[in-house]
């Protein structure tokens, strides 16, 4: 028996699910790249990731680079986890 109850509700969003993805594959992406790999408006991520952090599923560091302000992603260890235990629960259900 399969429960779904094992997905996380956090990745539910198509969103949530492109911004782990990109995540666990790159060290840090940058907002303005993170945007257009996702192609999705800038409330829409800064929304989303927001709610990431939250979770702390994902760091967000904010800084100036010359006179211009530099938001950038990065997965944390506990992300990490849970989005690995995520995508193991979708393979189950998916039965692979």
């Amino acid at each position: 028996m399969i429960n779904i109850n094992q997905l996380n509700k956090e990745f539910e969003s198509r969103v949530r699910l492109g911004i782990m993805s990109v995540l666990m594959v790159n060290d840090w992406v940058d907002f303005t790249e993170m945007k257009n790999l996702l192609e999705i408006t800038d409330g829409n991520l800064a929304s989303h990731s927001t709610a990431l952090e939250k979770s702390k599923y994902i760091e967000i560091k904010k800084e100036f680079v010359g006179k211009k302000p530099k938001t950038s992603y990065r997965v944390t260890q506990n992300g990490r986890d849970a989005f690995a235990s995520h995508l193991g629960a979708l393979e189950k259900l998916l039965g692979r």
